[in-house]
């Protein structure tokens, strides 16, 4: 398994867009309520079809997405509605997609997120998300504390 742990480095240029080059940039926000991410998902996933970023990888863009925002209503803004998750699209026809989720929340250290697939972890009912988003994802970066996630599908 590759490793696409962050780090406190500069991040590679891959997921740096020109922002003269993109076909699409989308900016959504919605409110820290679980109810809210289906409907945004729908709504970002129908246009990145239609503008046809990452073509084939539709269906690995659309479970991380909603496992980002999740993330961010449940553990960033503690599934308060009076607190906003934002939400970036960006589409590059040679580099593919890239999608920046930011929540209000204080951060996490993405390292010490346990690995589901080992020990008493297995049977763990949470903890998935960043793993599921790390095997969907060409490339993910943890930004400001764990506040950010950047994602990028080719």
């Amino acid at each position: 398994m590759e490793d696409s742990s962050p780090s406190s480095e500069q991040p590679p240029q891959s997921c740096n867009f020109d922002a003269e080059k993109l076909d699409l940039k989308l900016s959504v926000t919605l409110s820290a309520d679980r109810n809210a991410v289906d409907p945004v998902v729908r709504s970002v996933m129908n246009v990145v079809r239609e503008m046809k970023c990452a073509p084939g990888h539709e269906d690995d863009i659309e479970l991380a997405l909603t496992e980002a925002l999740a993330n961010a209503v449940v553990h960033g803004a503690k599934n308060d509605p009076s607190k906003i998750i934002e939400c970036d699209v960006a589409c590059d026809d040679e580099r593919g997609i890239l999608i920046v989720v930011r929540d209000p929340g204080t951060g996490f250290d993405p390292a010490k997120i346990a690995d589901p697939c080992h020990g008493e972890n297995i049977y763990s009912n949470h903890g998935r998300g960043i793993y599921l988003i790390n095997q969907l994802m060409d490339e993910v970066q943890f930004h400001k504390n764990g506040t950010e996630i950047h994602m990028l599908k080719r």
